[in-house]
């Protein structure tokens, strides 16, 4: 079986370059494009056949790569690329392809593909290899998004009874079929988790061949159940530095491998998925979503705007004699609900990362309010006088009253969208809501309507009351 071998490009794939891979599809000289593709990494393999700007002539230079060269190419290239190609590919060719990938990259493939195709799949892989297809089978019954859904059925495991010798075979034996290999796993007769030890380790036990491997072993394994959460696999593999981690059934018994490049993707999803989330999309926007899709998504946040919006120009108009006894008013309200909805947003984006990596927890929801308040108290009195410096300068009479005025209004509005993005995602998630979700859009037309009430009040109060 096969993985990806790289995930940086290489070769400067230009238009001469196509042109020139165009021609030889067109002359049939697979001789030649053959040559080509021999000198190339899959990654870049894939880039070309994404870049082909026809089906016909990407599907032709796709017939051309062995099994498993394909099965690696095809786990690179688009989605719509990849389905015009699979559409195209004969039933059995689809199954030998799969059946090149490791088990976690034919489960998520298999996963994507209809009903009818995945039996299909399914059926011939039964016929070429019964043992990919049982693992396949098993991984897809996981949900993708938990330690089972991302995990490889490929791992190196020796028993606890064995010596450094005979374990030494068993490795031989089973690395071939596993793509990293860091660590192995101690098992007893049960195939329960008993131990670890590296590879390191094990070369240097070489020149004690006799010795058992229960007595050499790490009993300090770390692990995780099938069930578990992806995010907290990824928290697991952060905070104990892992580069790989065993995963066990409900009995302790090792059904699989998670390694540090399937956590990089997992990272790599959920933060794409909480940056979509916060401005009312998703990760697979620009993939997979047709126009009318996308606007769908956006529509609803963008209504729940519009209305929040409008509630603050009701406010607004609440105001209008004070408006127009001080008509630069008017020119401050876009900068003090901007600077609001700002900060509430930047104080949000950081506590819905900081849950999601585990950083803060729901009981302890006061220790980052009581920091973000200190935050935005300093940078409050640094935009409050910058901001109050500008109103003495802009206000022809009154200039202290006017300069106080938006200062302090400033400076409560900073502070109070801080907390409020701050407390925002604790309470969405202690309701059972996303708190990416309501960080977004929603919440920051809320504190801009947030800051334009503070200003407007206090600068209403202070005209007529005068302090200064």
């Amino acid at each position: 079986m096969s993985k990806e071998n790289t995930y940086k490009s290489v070769l400067d794939v230009d238009t001469q370059l196509l042109e020139d891979i165009t021609g030889l599809i067109h002359d049939k000289l697979d001789g030649s494009l053959r040559n080509i593709l021999a000198d190339l990494y899959d990654f870049d393999i894939a880039v070309i056949v994404d870049n082909l700007e026809e089906d016909d002539d990407a599907f032709y230079l796709f017939s051309l790569l062995d099994d498993e060269t394909a099965s690696n190419v095809l786990l690179e290239i688009s989605d719509e690329r990849k389905d015009e190609i699979v559409e195209r590919l004969e039933g059995k060719k689809l199954s030998s392809i799969v059946s090149e990938m490791y088990s976690d990259d034919a489960a998520d493939f298999v996963s994507e593909l209809d009903d009818k195709e995945k039996h299909e799949v399914l059926q011939n892989l039964d016929t070429i290899d019964k043992e990919d297809s049982q693992e396949v089978r098993e991984l897809l019954q996981y949900d993708e998004n938990t330690a089972g859904g991302i995990m490889a059925k490929e791992y190196v495991a020796v028993h606890c009874n064995k010596t450094v010798a005979e374990g030494i075979v068993e490795i031989q034996q089973q690395a071939e079929e596993v793509d990293q290999l860091y660590n192995i796993w101690v098992v007893d007769d049960e195939n329960k988790l008993a131990g670890i030890i590296s590879l390191k380790r094990f070369i240097i036990l070489m020149k004690e061949p006799d010795k058992i491997i229960k007595d050499v072993m790490n009993p300090d394994v770390i692990s995780v159940r099938a069930d578990i959460d992806q995010q907290e696999v990824a928290n697991i593999f952060r905070s104990y530095d892992l580069v790989s981690l065993p995963v066990v059934d409900m009995d302790g018994r090792v059904i699989g491998k998670i390694s540090s490049d399937d956590i990089m993707d997992v990272m790599e999803e959920e933060y794409s998925e909480d940056v979509a989330k916060m401005v009312g999309s998703d990760s697979e926007e620009l993939e997979k979503k047709s126009p009318f899709q996308i606007a769908k998504l956006r529509l609803p946040w963008v209504l729940i705007t519009l209305g929040i919006e409008f509630i603050g120009g009701f406010v607004i108009s609440q105001y209008d004699e004070t408006l127009k006894k001080v008509i630069l008013l008017a020119s401050f309200m876009p900068v003090i609900s901007a600077i609001a909805g700002n900060t509430g947003l930047q104080s949000a984006a950081i506590v819905v990362r900081a849950l999601d990596t585990g950083l803060i927890s729901l009981d302890r929801w006061f220790e980052p309010v009581k920091r973000q308040l200190q935050t935005t108290t300093i940078i409050g009195l640094v935009v409050g006088l910058i901001v109050g410096c500008i109103g003495f300068i802009w206000e022809d009479s009154d200039k202290l009253l006017f300069a106080f005025t938006v200062a302090i209004s400033m400076f409560i509005s900073i502070n109070l969208s801080g907390v409020v993005g701050t407390i925002f995602p604790f309470l969405s998630k202690k309701l059972g809501f996303d708190p990416a979700i309501t960080s977004g859009p929603f919440e920051t037309a809320f504190q801009d309507v947030i800051g334009v009430s503070i200003f407007l009040t206090l600068a209403t109060y202070l005209l007529n009351h005068p302090v200064i």
